[in-house]
């Protein structure tokens, strides 16, 4: 399995039972960065907002991929969608591995909706608050869910993202040990785990 990251909640997961990218943001849409012409078996986003639902910047192989896709309905926020709607987690499970993305993720999760996702092997988890769950909710979902590896994303960094969202400082501070990649690229294979991985924003 390798992840590349392209900034802001924007992944490529590639596996040997298929491909995925998950929230495509649109051009402008996130300040400091441009998507690249991604191609992929699928394409899955959160919600429909411009900074994660821009399906259409990838372009499809028209494979049927084997990788198995589960989803779990959450809020943007934390009033029960009356503020920003609904938010959709999606879990992808391929090669032994399972890997959950909770998008635009507002709220703690409840005991059901942890129990419902499992073991999950790969975290992505926004963390700069405002429009998301902020550091402390976010460490709080992963001392739940108990993952392998936790890629924090969402956030303000230098000279990309948000104004009104914080840096990823303020999550990792939370975490224990944080191993921090001269990159983009995640391939989990052969991490000592539990891990915080930080990946480089393509801009940085």
């Amino acid at each position: 399995m390798k992840l590349t990251w392209y900034g802001h909640s924007c992944f490529l997961v590639e596996t040997a039972e298929g491909s995925a990218v998950l929230d495509p943001y649109a051009p402008g849409s996130v300040p400091g960065l441009t998507l690249p012409p991604l191609r992929a078996d699928l394409v899955l986003c959160s919600h429909g907002h411009r900074d994660h639902g821009h399906a259409q910047g990838v372009t499809l192989t028209g494979e049927t991929p084997a990788l198995r896709v589960e989803t779990l309905d959450t809020w943007h926020d934390d009033k029960g969608g009356a503020l920003r709607g609904p938010n959709t987690v999606h879990i992808l499970e391929a090669e032994g591995l399972r890997l959950a993305h909770l998008g635009d993720l507002g709220h703690m999760l409840s005991r059901e909706q942890i129990q419902a996702l499992g073991r999950i092997d790969i975290l992505l988890i926004p963390v700069g608050g405002h429009y998301t769950i902020g550091p402390e909710t976010a460490a709080e979902v992963v001392r739940a869910l108990r993952p392998g590896i936790t890629v924090p994303m969402h956030y303000r960094g230098a000279g990309f993202g948000y104004d009104v969202i914080g840096p990823v400082e303020d999550f990792t501070r939370l975490c224990g040990p944080v191993l921090h990649l001269d990159g983009n690229v995640l391939c989990p294979e052969g991490l000592e785990t539990p891990a915080t991985v930080l990946l480089r924003c393509p801009v940085e």
